[in-house]
């Protein structure tokens, strides 16, 4: 476990839940070695750690999608999902990519969908944006998981597909299209050389204008009304 230097934040508390013991001790050991980083639980299903997040409320929880017993899209919602009174932050880390398993996990209330694949650095980064209120999806990830959505002309009307009661500003819409390629809050305000808080203060005015729960819906949005 990595001890915070005396006056500094304490660190990130992580629980990982997979049923792999090795993907467990390869993401434990490296995020342990991260000095704003602890893992602080692993479980090997999902039944263990709905259990474990409710009973430590670790800031962020990395869970696999298959799992025995409970699966990673279930436990999503059980821990982070619209009914939950105080959600949990959820990255779920799998390696299967199918659009339909990405779009159930972020609208289950995930934070972040990441592949094993996607390395360790971006692994990081993944908790570090969930454990500050941002998210994070695979780029990659997020231009395949919008193309599927957007193929779909037969789904239900829903807050993508809603008129604007007031339109979106210029830098709106500059701060949606960033989002609807993946970047983070971060990344949005290094690109548009604005503040963190102007970005978070932009995507709450967009959030009420669509509206839209998530950035998944924000995304969504874009991509169907040509702003992607």
């Amino acid at each position: 476990m990595t001890a915070s230097a005396p006056g500094s934040a304490p660190p990130i508390r992580v629980l990982v839940a997979d049923d792999q013991a090795m993907v467990r001790t390869g993401f434990r050991f490296f995020l342990d070695a991260q000095p704003d980083i602890t893992v602080v639980a692993e479980a090997a299903d999902g039944e263990e750690a709905v259990a474990l997040a409710r009973r430590l409320r670790p800031d962020v929880c990395l869970l696999d999608i298959r799992m025995p017993r409970l699966d990673g899209l279930t436990a999503t919602r059980l821990l982070a999902g619209p009914e939950v009174a105080d959600p949990l932050r959820v990255v779920v880390v799998t390696t299967f990519d199918l659009d339909e398993y990405v779009y159930g996990a972020l609208r289950g209330g995930a934070c972040g969908f990441l592949l094993k694949d996607s390395g360790p650095t971006l692994l990081a980064e993944a908790v570090r944006a969930a454990a500050a209120g941002d998210s994070l999806v695979s780029p990659s990830v997020t231009v395949r998981l919008l193309r599927h959505l957007t193929e779909q002309p037969a789904r239900a009307a829903g807050p993508v597909d809603a008129p604007l009661a007031e339109p979106l500003t210029d830098r709106e819409l500059d701060v949606v299209r960033l989002v609807a390629v993946g970047r983070t809050n971060a990344e949005i305000a290094a690109e548009l050389y604005i503040s963190l808080s102007t970005v978070k203060t932009h995507l709450s005015s967009v959030q009420v204008k669509l509206p839209a729960r998530n950035r998944v819906e924000i995304a969504a949005w874009a991509w169907r009304n040509g702003h992607a």
